[in-house]
Order: structure tokens, then sequence, then C-alpha cells
């Protein structure tokens, strides 16, 4: 079992991870599996994606997923690598700020040494106070754990756009101050406004990324410390199980597979 003085040193070299001039680019997974490919193609950390997660486990996204279902994953994650784990808890997995808390534990106590903790719809005082609950509950045990604060300004497109990016710096500064580590703005790519973000935000600021946005090294002349995939490697896998099932159905081929990994090489990633 992972030691809290164990927990704290990998805690403190995942948050030196996050610099613009070298963005920590995150790959994200949903079974051990996954893991350990991103760990082979040499990554400097792991990250869960909620979704990915609950999709796996038969839920749909978005505070369905059982809390204990989901921290048993991240135990299986974090104790197939060895880079630190980051784990995507949704919005926190309990209905206020003293179940957020619980679940940090639950956090730790699996190995992971980072969070994603979303906002949502709900109000930022509310949010602010789940997150202080989170750096509570770690600071309790010693672990500075990395406390990245989603905000879903952009992604869901809340609020009046002339003044969305006002609000988001205005949160981003209200949840730096209740305890996160940095900021989560997925929704935005476009680099005038990325930019704007970095600029505005006294910490490590993440990005959402995928085909068409500007690459890592240019998101970090931009400012953002972070790089993430999110949900988009779950979805481009399930994407090829639909495209083999409908070739397969309709035509009785199986060319949607040629770029299979080879069964020898994933079944050796998962032996010792």
């Amino acid at each position: 079992m992972t030691t809290h003085t164990e927990l704290a040193s990998r805690a403190a070299a995942f948050a030196a991870l996050h610099t613009p001039a070298a963005p920590l680019a995150l790959a994200n997974v949903w079974d051990v599996a996954g893991a350990r490919l991103v760990e082979a193609a040499g990554a400097a950390a792991v990250a869960t994606t909620s979704a990915g997660v609950a999709w796996s486990l038969g839920s749909p996204d978005g505070d369905a997923l059982a809390r204990d279902r989901a921290l048993d994953l991240v135990a299986r994650v974090a104790a197939a690598v060895s880079v630190p784990v980051t784990a995507d808890i949704e919005g926190g997995f309990g209905a206020d700020a003293a179940a957020v808390g619980e679940t940090v534990g639950g956090v730790l106590a699996a190995g992971a040494v980072g969070i994603n903790i979303e906002d949502g719809h709900r109000a930022p005082a509310e949010h602010a106070e789940r997150l202080a609950a989170a750096r509570a509950a770690a600071d309790s045990v010693g672990v500075p754990l990395y406390v990245n604060a989603r905000i879903d300004t952009f992604l869901f497109g809340l609020g009046d756009p002339a003044t969305r990016l006002d609000e988001t710096l205005a949160r981003a500064a209200a949840y730096l101050r209740a305890g996160a580590s940095g900021i989560f703005v997925p929704g935005v790519v476009d680099p005038a406004t990325v930019a704007e973000l970095a600029r505005g935000i006294d910490g490590p600021l993440n990005v959402l990324v995928g085909p068409g946005a500007p690459s890592v090294a240019e998101f970090g002349a931009l400012g953002a410390a972070r790089v993430s995939l999110g949900s988009l490697v779950a979805e481009a896998a399930y994407a090829v199980v639909r495209r083999a099932a409908e070739e397969l159905l309709a035509t009785g081929t199986y060319g949607s597979l040629r770029a299979a990994l080879p069964y020898g090489e994933l079944n050796a990633l998962l032996k010792g």
C-alpha cells in the first residue's frame, strides 16, 4: 500500500509537470491496458476520463456512476503504472462538500495524486465549497493533491458570450482561493482566448484538445500548462467497435481492423 509520504512526493512531482515551457500532455484512459499503453508511450503521467470510465462500466457520464465503482477503477490504474495518476471525479461523487471530502479520501487511498472536479451548472460559490473540502481532506493527511478545477462556462455556453471570459476568470480566481491547484477550461482552443485565459489566471491552465486544435507546443507558447484529450480517446475506440460491427454485419468483411494492435503485444504489456 502506498504511504502518505510516498503520495506526497508523487503529488509534488506531478504538480511540477505543469509548465507552459513543456505542457503536460494527457491521453486520458479508462482501464489498465490503456494506462499501460500510455505509460509505455512515454507519458509522464496517466489521467482517467470520467466518460470513458462510466461508459465502460455501463453508466452515462455526468454524476451517474457510483463512487465506489469509480474509485475501484482508479485504484486498478494507479497500481498498474509507475507514473503519477490523476482521476477525473466528475462533480465529486457527492451531494455536498462533506461528501466530496470523503471522495478525495478514497482517491488518495486508491493511489492517485490529482483530481479533476467540474462545476457544471453548479453555482460558483457552491463549487468553491466543494473545492475547499477536497483541499482540506488532502491537507489532513499531508498530501498536496493536485486539484484541477474545471470551469464549464465555455463548454456549456453558460451566460452572456460577451462576458463569458470575465465570468470564467472570476470563477478561476475564486476556485484558486478555495484551494484549487490549477484551472481547466474545456471548450476553448481559440489561440486568442487561450492566451487571455493564461494571462488572467494565477495558476496553471489546462485546455481540452482534439483534431484541428493547435499543437501542444503552440498551446504552451500561449501560456497553457496542460493539455488533455478527455473523452476523445474513448470515443475513438468505440467508433472502431461500431465500424467493425457494421462492416462485419453489412459486408462480411473486416478491413476496419487492419490497424489493430497485435494480441501478443497487448498481452505482454499486462504480464508482471
